[in-house]
């Protein structure tokens, strides 16, 4: 029994180890900059300008539109670049688990997103009227959001590509459709009924719900609904994103 919590423990220490080593290398790598953060103001400019909508009716949905890309822009990029770079063989014959280095892809986007989304937070708050009303909502919002599309950036890194550009191109076929569906732009309940058959099968849809619930603003699923749902979301992608890199690994040495 002290053998296998002393294992669990070195892999929970390899997984911090991944994470820090992500957060040290690629936070300040250009293609996350322009993915994870000029993506979201670029979206937010192209929906507010010209449009006659109060600017604190679009702070929730800017700081989940920050959190889905942030959180997920990460994992994608870091094992095209570890190939690339030749260090992935090295690193996958580490005495540490498929699992752990997975896990700390999976934290360093959590942490990238989580940070970042602190900025549109505080802008919305400074320059609009928009004011949180339930602060518990909105960091379990951010909290399980960001857990949920880091865990879905990891799952989009694993086909064996060694260019970036590639992943990338998968990563924005999946994240953009799932970002129009999800009632970021517009409320879930505003939507046309197929695309409000549609919003479940996004994630960002439950984030998003609770995060405009955290500024006081309606909601369109039970909180308990998308407080269980994202959770689900984050086990079932991170199984399948072991799975895939499990299956895929050897093809991209």
């Amino acid at each position: 029994m002290s053998s296998h919590i002393s294992m669990l423990r070195r892999q929970a220490h390899g997984a911090l180890v991944i994470a820090k080593k992500n957060a040290l290398l690629y936070y300040l790598k250009s293609p996350v900059l322009i993915f994870g953060v000029l993506f979201p103001v670029f979206f937010f400019l192209a929906f507010k300008m010209g449009r006659d909508i109060p600017a604190e009716r679009v702070v929730p949905g800017m700081v989940a539109m920050a959190l889905w890309f942030t959180a997920s822009a990460v994992g994608p990029l870091v094992t095209p670049w570890e190939r690339r770079a030749r260090t992935y063989e090295r690193l996958i014959s580490s005495p540490l688990s498929l699992r752990a280095i997975l896990a700390g892809d999976v934290l360093s986007g959590f942490v990238f997103g989580a940070a970042f989304t602190a900025v549109p937070v505080a802008l919305g708050l400074l320059l609009s009227d928009a004011s949180v009303e339930s602060a518990g909502l909105l960091v379990l919002g951010v909290v399980l959001g960001a857990l949920a599309f880091s865990s879905l950036g990891v799952l989009l890194a694993a086909p064996p590509a060694s260019s970036p550009s590639h992943i990338m191109m998968l990563s924005n076929l999946v994240r953009l459709p799932l970002l129009f569906v999800s009632g970021v732009f517009v409320p879930v309940a505003e939507m046309p009924s197929w695309a409000r058959w549609l919003a479940p099968v996004s994630p960002l849809s439950y984030a998003g719900d609770l995060i405009r619930r955290g500024f006081g603003e309606g909601g369109y699923f039970p909180v308990a609904l998308s407080a269980a749902v994202l959770p689900a979301f984050v086990v079932v992608m991170f199984c399948c994103a072991c799975a895939f890199h499990r299956r895929w690994r050897s093809k991209g040495l």
